[in-house]
């Protein structure tokens, strides 16, 4: 069977993106460019991926670990010098090798998948992917003989008036006989404007041989469009959200208002869910069936179950189970496991505690390194005190027990199944079984004391 590899361009500097950080490695919906490239190229089936890297190599080989194999662009001396670097990894192999760039997000595992597909049908030796634009401005002009078959791929920067009139452009991306890439590669110069060996001279070198060039046209020109800059980086995000959208709306999720509605790739969400506007869903986020979401909410790689209600809250690396509320201006913080039935009400802060099933804390509440049991309630105003200025320590308030307005439960302390606390009360101490406690002065009340201290205010 036939080998089957992938080379990425990834080494260039991406300097109009004015940052710190690799190109490749910015992010849209989600993933960081490169990983979208690397994920249309898998789902393609393609059994090996070698990335080129350069500048900012660390942080690229950070990002893709070892999912794929690296080869070093030292000098960024132009994409045919790029591919020149993956040539150890192509020697021997008898195959098609696709050549991809690390700053297109956009391509699609549809569009490798066809051109892998053409490419073989027709024995090209290479198959260039090209697209159709009004405006080509600045990208490399698809030449063609009066038959149609490629003749030869121009630099913007290189063409004449003639070829820059042409719209059909060369997307950067190609198939390739893994055989004639290395052999054309021995053979293309840098004698142009730039310097620099273009990876699409090696086409001219196999047309040269009589060996056959191809082009394949893709429909959707939004996916050669390659990432330079903040504006083009929003740009893409905007084309991926809106497919990420029709997918799950596709799948049975009803979303709103779309143009208001940010959802991840990784997000996973269930039938007959309603996603309200102003939501934003993110990481590798799971919700099930029957769920309401927003207005207002942002959730973060966490896991939802079926028929839960978040309303303008916010909820981080947690879990909430099936048929739970939470909100409004609720605040589920990391590591957090909420029962299910369980009603998280307004202004409840929740941080790192577990929450038994049909527990109700309906208002103005923090619960943080705690573990409250089933059928609890936390009244208005309960304050779990979990740091003492050094530690963090842990509240236990068992199954079935009341805890009433205002409590402070100091940490470390337990409340045991089926216990009272009084409302006002501070508990330090653990309070016993089916006991009340109160942990409070007792009310004095001195008559005229107003008038006395002169503090009486006349109408």
């Amino acid at each position: 069977m036939e080998h089957l590899m992938a080379v990425v361009l990834a080494a260039g500097e991406g300097k109009r993106m004015k940052s710190k950080n690799s190109k490749v490695v910015h992010t849209v919906c989600g993933k960081p460019l490169i990983k979208w490239v690397y994920s249309a190229v898998k789902g393609a089936g393609v059994e090996e991926c070698v990335l080129i890297i350069g500048h900012k190599a660390e942080q690229v080989r950070e990002c893709m670990g070892d999912h794929v194999k690296y080869a070093v662009q030292e000098e960024q001396l132009g994409t045919g010098h790029a591919v020149m670097q993956a040539v150890e990894y192509m020697q021997g192999k008898d195959g098609t090798v696709v050549v991809l760039c690390g700053d297109t997000p956009l391509v699609t595992t549809k569009t490798i998948s066809n051109t892998i597909k053409f490419h073989r049908e027709n024995n090209n030796a290479a198959t260039v992917i090209t697209a159709v634009l009004d405006n080509p401005e600045g990208y490399g002009r698809v030449v063609r003989d009066k038959h149609g078959n490629v003749l030869k791929i121009v630099e913007h920067k290189d063409a004449n008036k003639e070829e820059k009139n042409i719209k059909e452009i060369n997307s950067g991306m190609y198939c390739f006989k893994i055989k004639e890439l290395i052999e054309s590669l021995k053979e293309i110069r840098n004698n142009n404007s730039q310097g620099e060996y273009y990876l699409p001279d090696t086409l001219e070198v196999l047309i040269g041989k009589g060996l056959k060039v191809g082009a394949y046209i893709i429909e959707d020109s939004t996916e050669i469009l390659g990432i330079n800059d903040r504006v083009q980086l929003a740009e893409a995000s905007e084309i991926l959200k809106k497919r990420i959208l029709l997918r799950n709306m596709k799948a049975g999720v009803t979303v709103i208002d779309p143009a208001s509605t940010y959802i991840d790739e990784d997000v996973k969400i269930g039938m007959d869910t309603v996603i309200y506007p102003g939501t934003i869903i993110e990481g590798k986020t799971v919700i099930g069936e029957d769920c309401v979401i927003g207005p207002n909410s942002r959730i973060v790689s966490s896991k939802i179950g079926d028929g839960v209600a978040v309303h303008q809250s916010v909820i981080m690396q947690s879990s909430v189970d099936n048929n739970t509320s939470v909100g409004p201006f609720a605040y589920i913080r990391p590591d957090s496991i909420i029962g299910k039935n369980v009603k998280i009400g307004d202004f409840v802060e929740v941080k790192k505690s577990v929450i038994g099933d049909d527990t109700k804390i309906s208002h103005l509440t923090y619960v943080g390194d705690a573990e409250i049991g089933k059928n609890v309630n936390l009244g208005c105003g309960v304050v779990v005190v979990n740091y003492d200025g050094k530690k963090k320590s842990k509240t236990v308030v068992e199954n079935n027990a009341f805890i009433g307005c205002n409590v402070n439960l100091v940490s470390p302390v337990t409340v045991k199944e089926n216990a009272y606390i009084a409302a006002g009360s501070t508990i330090t101490e653990e309070v016993p079984e089916n006991a009340l406690a109160i942990a409070r002065s007792r009310q004095v009340v001195k008559e005229e004391w107003v008038l006395k201290k002169g503090l009486h205010k006349k109408d």
